[in-house]
C-alpha cells in the first residue's frame, strides 16, 4: 500500500482485521472476543435481512402495488402475513394457522410442479439420452457409469423390500456412488471456505500490514 491512509480508512481496516482475528481467536477457545464479533455479525445480518425484506416484499410487492396501480386485492395475502404475528401472543396464536395453513399449501403445490419440470423430469430425460453419446467407448461407458449410479442409488432408498440378494447388491453399489459424491461436495465445501480463508490471510498481510506499517 504505497499510497497515504486517511484516518477513516485506517479505521475500516483495524476494525475489519480485529473482528477477523477475534472470530479466528475461536480456534484457541470461547473468548469474549469472539462473542462480540459474533454478537455483532448476528446483529448486522438480522438488521439487513430484516430492511432487505421490508423494502422487497412490504414496498416493492405489497404497498406499492395497492397504491400505485389499484392492486387492492393484494389486502388479503397483506392481512394473511399480519396474522402471522399472533404467535407472539399466546391466546391468538391458533390464528396463525390459517397462514401457515396457506402458505405450506401454496408452498408444496408450487414446488412439486416446479421441482418435476425443473429437476426431475430434465434428469431422467439426460439419464436416458446420455446412452446415445456419439463420442466412442469412453463416453458410452461414462455414460452407462451414470446410468448404473443414478439406478442403484434409487434401489437404496427403496425400503419397500428388504435389502437381499440381487437387490441388496444393487443398493450396496448405491452406497459407493452416495458416498462419491458426498465426499466431493465435502471437497467442494473446503475448497471454497479455503479460497475465503485466503482471502482473509491476504487482507491482513497486504492491506492490515500496509496500515501497521505506515502507522509505525
Amino acid at each position: 500500500m504505497g499510497e497515504s491512509l486517511s484516518f477513516v480508512q485506517h479505521f475500516e481496516i483495524w476494525l475489519r482485521a480485529y473482528l477477523i482475528l477475534s472470530l479466528f481467536s475461536f480456534l484457541y477457545r470461547d473468548n469474549v472476543f469472539y462473542k462480540l464479533s459474533e454478537h455483532i455479525f448476528a446483529g448486522l445480518s438480522a438488521g439487513y435481512y430484516v430492511g432487505l425484506i421490508w423494502q422487497t416484499v412490504i414496498i416493492q410487492q405489497l404497498v406499492n402495488p395497492m397504491v400505485d396501480n389499484g392492486h387492492w386485492w393484494l389486502v388479503f395475502p397483506g392481512i394473511l402475513g399480519v396474522l402471522m404475528f399472533t404467535r407472539l401472543i399466546p391466546k391468538w396464536s391458533w390464528v396463525s394457522r390459517v397462514s401457515l395453513a396457506f402458505v405450506i399449501g401454496n408452498t408444496a403445490g408450487i414446488y412439486i410442479i416446479s421441482s418435476l419440470h425443473g429437476l426431475i423430469f430434465p434428469q431422467v430425460a439426460s439419464t436416458i439420452l446420455s446412452l446415445d453419446t456419439g463420442n466412442g467407448f469412453a463416453g458410452t461407458l461414462l455414460a452407462l457409469l451414470v446410468v448404473v449410479g443414478v439406478i442403484s442409488t434409487l434401489i437404496y432408498f427403496y425400503f419397500s423390500k428388504e435389502h437381499t440378494g440381487l437387490l441388496g447388491a444393487t443398493a450396496r453399489v448405491g452406497i459407493w456412488f452416495i458416498m462419491i459424491a458426498f465426499g466431493a461436495h465435502f471437497g467442494y465445501t473446503v475448497m471454497g471456505r479455503i479460497s475465503l480463508l485466503i482471502g482473509r490471510a491476504e487482507f491482513l498481510y497486504y492491506e492490515w500490514g500496509g496500515s501497521l506499517s505506515q502507522i509505525f
